[in-house]
């Protein structure tokens, strides 16, 4: 039986209200509520020294003077590379301080397995300890370092020496799974999130969360109330989300969109254009297009009333000109704990979540015209809703309790401790 395992990222919670990676965060807590004993390898930020999250020992790398250690949290490092080049030079230091740091403490606490979280580069930080120590390796994907290949065609090698290393590969989804199988043929276990409500971990928003663990109430009057939360980045495919309003009558629809990010600015221009425009389609139901609000960033509170006076939640996101897509879409699972029908495009890893006219309704990527077209059936149909929401909470019974996910991991541990 395991009894100690460490977990390597690239981000963690800093303090006790970060929003970092909620998911990771409740991961490690229903290990340790399992009873294995949870220490996290982690790169520092802004010199940031080892601590507790949790009852967590969180070891905190360093790598750079303490001005500069910003490669990681608050926005993905290959963003940051993008719009900072310069910051690509602490990759190495990155890399070898955190080996360092892995070995002394594989030395000294003995981990019965290292969890190693985005294998590009944290496979290499972790893969010396694993040979020196004996210390079976397990990688887990997300997606991101796999779409990195499209554009850095050198990390594709390194890839699959990595996982030619471990003895045992998770993938946070199917689309995850099928892009490890193209590199290497190995058996790869499907390990989902689980929801982070209910917790102080935080929504997709940014940096709030909501307390309650179910939302019953929506309204029955008024207009239909569609809800986007999330980033303000080009995956979420939020811009055709806005262009659907063209295909919905003001009088009976609103589109609320929470959050922010690097294209908010952008995205309340192309509202504001088709509000203004005469381009909305129009026809003896239409009266123009329906009203888009812009929310910004919310308290608890705030974002707990968004839910639960929404009639549905919508993913509209798309493969984004990088090659990056959703890996998962987690924030699609704590919608439908909340008691939202949902409408997201079939693209990445959403379709493990949403089961076509099971568990919701998937559209086409990019298709204003077929998001618009869901959201009227939604509105038309109360029954379809009522089948929607049965067969969503069956999907997170059956696929996205920690309960399970967590049982199915510390199977696997086992399995390659006894290799």
């Amino acid at each position: 039986m395991v009894k100690k395992v460490l977990v390597i990222g690239s981000v963690y919670p800093r303090f006790h209200e970060d929003a970092e990676v909620p998911w990771l965060r409740a991961s490690v807590a229903h290990l340790r509520a399992a009873g294995v004993e949870v220490q996290v390898l982690a790169p520092t930020y802004k010199g940031l020294k080892s601590h507790e999250i949790d009852g967590v020992k969180v070891n905190r790398f360093r790598y750079a003077p303490k001005d500069w250690e910003m490669l990681t949290h608050e926005e993905g490092a290959p963003s940051k590379m993008a719009s900072k080049p310069w910051l690509q030079l602490l990759a190495i230091p990155y890399v070898i301080n955190g080996f360092i740091q892995c070995l002394r403490l594989c030395r000294k606490w003995k981990p019965d397995v290292i969890h190693a979280h985005w294998p590009f580069p944290h496979a290499f930080i972790a893969l010396g300890a694993a040979k020196i120590f004996h210390i079976p390796l397990v990688l887990n994907f997300h997606g991101a370092e796999l779409l990195l290949i499209r554009k850095k065609k050198w990390v594709k090698p390194f890839l699959k020496f990595a996982i030619s290393q471990a003895q045992a590969v998770f993938a946070n989804s199917s689309f995850t799974a099928g892009k490890i199988k193209a590199l290497r043929n190995v058996d790869v276990e499907w390990s989902p999130y689980g929801t982070t409500l209910g917790s102080c971990h935080c929504e997709e928003q940014g940096d709030v969360a909501i307390q309650s663990n179910a939302i019953q109430s929506h309204p029955v009057d008024g207009k239909f109330k569609i809800l986007f939360v999330g980033r303000h980045i080009e995956r979420k495919g939020i811009c055709y989300l806005i262009e659907a309003a063209k295909y919905l009558p003001k009088d009976k629809f609103e589109i609320r969109i929470v959050g922010v990010g690097d294209l908010t600015e952008k995205l309340k221009k192309q509202a504001q254009t088709i509000a203004t425009s005469d381009e909305a389609i129009t026809g003896n139901e239409y009266d123009g297009p329906c009203d888009i609000i812009f929310t910004g960033k919310l308290s608890p509170a705030e974002l707990e009333n968004e839910y639960r006076t929404a009639n549905v939640f919508t993913l509209p996101a798309i493969v984004d000109s990088k090659g990056d897509t959703e890996g998962l879409g987690v924030v699609l699972i704590e919608a439908m704990e909340l008691n939202l029908p949902i409408v997201a495009s079939n693209v990445g890893g959403i379709p493990d979540v949403v089961v076509d006219n099971v568990s919701g309704l998937l559209v086409p990527e990019k298709n204003p015209e077929a998001l618009a077209d869901a959201f009227k059936k939604l509105a038309a149909d109360p029954t379809l809703v009522a089948n929607l929401l049965a067969g969503a909470r069956k999907r997170i019974q059956d696929c996205f309790t920690w309960d399970g996910i967590i049982e199915r991991q510390i199977a696997v541990y086992n399995k390659v401790c006894k290799k």
